[in-house]
């Protein structure tokens, strides 16, 4: 099969790289070992994998991934569904299936607005809480569940998605009960709780220029109030067109210009007509389902494999270049049938967004991979 069909005039890799590329033959390969001399390479995972019950991503991942990250099993609906209850069966079989494997284990997410118990933050009167009030709430659920895993899960997500498109803060409960300086606060607590443990701010949308600024200035803040942050994750939520090379260079030279690493917690690359404008991640925005939105319903055409198969050539050809300043590059699911993309933004579509397909077979776009790892080597 010939990949790379369209590569010439519109990937930004060198003519010496293509050509390089196209002359591999990959033959048995795990993505784990090609990249041990870049970063790690991670995934998330639900239940089914780390149990077993899916074996064949439970053997995907095994063979492939040297981090994994807790797709749903820690976010705080599924960890603290009430005020007083913890629910850690699943989160544990997460993070006993990465101690066992010998990965490297991300905890996500500690602090978000989203998937968490609105409850938490209102008095049994229903009052919207105290600032002090809901302090003691957030430093219980951090020391809770962090402590249950310290020693054992590697980073923190310690807060996720705070910041808008346009920079500030988002109007949030967490904001509201408690100021501006929540994400501070829970950085203080997420270092108290496990000292030895590496902790992130994870988000989307970050190499565009507002909010990349307003996330070098929260980092400025953390580090002028002497509380630690180890890594700023950027989802990597991606499609075939966006995000350009200079605004990724741009995000990754800033962030590392502080002092601390890049990680790509949640990449994916979206194949599918876009329903509306935006390109962030922001879970509460939907759109209807139309057929001309959900156009591969019975299959991806050989022409979007390749397409596929060259942005990600492209975008990890660029990781790789800032391979000094990346620590961690994750996919965002196992295999196609599984992505939060079939139902994101809208419900329903058939999304092949990642390097594995629905019969659990290795894409052009893993073979992409693999080969664009050798060639930077």
């Amino acid at each position: 099969m010939k990949l790379y069909s369209n590569i010439k005039g519109k990937c930004a890799l060198s003519a010496i790289l293509v050509a390089a590329i196209f002359n591999l033959s990959i033959g048995q390969s795990f993505l784990k070992d090609e990249f041990k001399s870049h970063f790690l390479i991670g995934t998330a995972v639900n239940t089914a994998t780390v149990t077993g019950q899916d074996a064949k991503a439970t053997k995907i991942v095994k063979e492939h991934f040297n981090s994994i990250t807790a797709e749903n099993d820690m976010k705080w609906i599924h960890i603290h569904p009430e005020l007083n209850t913890y629910n850690f069966k699943q989160a544990d079989q997460f993070v006993e299936f990465g101690l066992k494997n010998n990965m490297f284990i991300i905890g996500h997410a500690l602090i978000w607005h989203h998937q968490m118990d609105n409850k938490a933050f209102f008095d049994n009167d229903k009052k919207l809480l105290s600032r002090d009030a809901m302090l003691t709430r957030m430093r219980d659920h951090i020391f809770t569940v962090m402590g249950r895993y310290k020693g054992k899960v590697h980073g923190w997500d310690v807060v996720n998605e705070a910041l808008a498109d346009d920079g500030s803060l988002k109007k949030t409960k967490w904001l509201e009960t408690i100021g501006d300086d929540f994400i501070c606060k829970a950085f203080e607590y997420a270092q108290e709780a496990d000292p030895n443990a590496e902790l992130y701010y994870n988000d989307y949308s970050l190499e565009f220029p507002a909010k990349r600024d307003a996330v070098v200035r929260l980092v400025k803040k953390l580090q002028a109030k002497k509380i630690r942050i180890d890594a700023v994750g950027i989802q990597g939520h991606w499609g075939l067109d966006f995000p350009n090379k200079e605004e990724l260079d741009a995000f990754i030279d800033s962030i590392a210009a502080l002092g601390v690493k890049v990680m790509i917690t949640e990449m994916d690359v979206d194949l599918l007509p876009r329903s509306f404008e935006y390109m962030g991640a922001d879970i509460s925005v939907n759109a209807e389902l139309q057929k001309e939105l959900n156009p591969f319903v019975s299959g991806l055409p050989d022409s979007m494999q390749y397409k596929l198969a060259d942005r990600y050539a492209e975008l990890f050809s660029q990781l790789i270049t800032h391979k000094e300043k990346i620590s961690r590059v994750t996919i965002w699911g196992v295999y196609d049938k599984i992505s939060w993309l079939n139902y994101w933004p809208i419900q329903g579509r058939t999304n092949y967004p990642l390097l594995f397909d629905r019969n659990y077979q290795p894409k052009p776009a893993f073979d992409a991979v693999i080969k664009t790892a050798r060639i930077k080597k």
